[in-house]
């Protein structure tokens, strides 16, 4: 069907609109969502959202190139898509770091806790102290910072714990308890 009528169908409301649009538009729609977000599921969800917003938005609007309206909704969706996968893994992130803090601060906090991190943190060796602040004050992947000191992750994962486990029992010297 060409596109002056798959147009004219969205003008006349017609449902028939939306399965000659799939069956034109649905490989060309799928293939710039998966470009974007490299999942399957998202990307049809994409697509799917795409034909809503098209009955949604014609009319009023009439496209000149029904194709790259299409792609233009559908790479829209799919950036929006992959924002909100990010925040959300970030968001994973973020709370297994604070899980993984939990397990050696103590949760009150008074005006000497700061001074007794710095005491802490000035002795570690320079390269624990780039790791232990670099994962949990700039919240760097493991991955990353394995990557950026030329170390493999499970050297980095190890190296944090046992800072960890040194961290806890500096504190608990100290008269904290975690």
């Amino acid at each position: 069907m060409e596109d002056n009528d798959i147009i004219e169908l969205y003008w006349a409301r017609k449902e028939r609109a939306i399965l000659e649009t799939t069956v034109k538009y649905g490989g060309i729609c799928h293939g710039v969502a998966m470009g974007i977000l490299h999942n399957r599921q998202d990307a049809e969800e994409c697509v799917s959202d795409t034909w809503i917003k098209a009955w949604d938005s014609i009319p009023p609007e009439r496209p000149k190139v029904l194709k790259a309206f299409l792609c233009r909704i559908t790479r829209n969706l799919s950036i929006d898509r992959y924002r909100q996968n990010q925040r959300r893994l970030a968001h994973i992130d973020m709370e297994l770091i604070l899980d993984e803090l939990a397990e050696c601060l103590p949760e009150e906090e008074d005006s000497g806790l700061g001074n007794i991190l710095n005491a802490f943190f000035t002795g570690l060796e320079v390269m624990d102290r780039k790791l232990f602040l670099g994962r949990y004050w700039h919240a760097t992947p493991v991955k990353t910072l394995a990557k950026m000191y030329e170390l493999t992750p499970n050297y980095v994962s190890v190296r944090l714990h046992r800072i960890r486990e040194r961290l806890r029992a500096y504190l608990e010297e100290r008269g904290y308890t975690v």
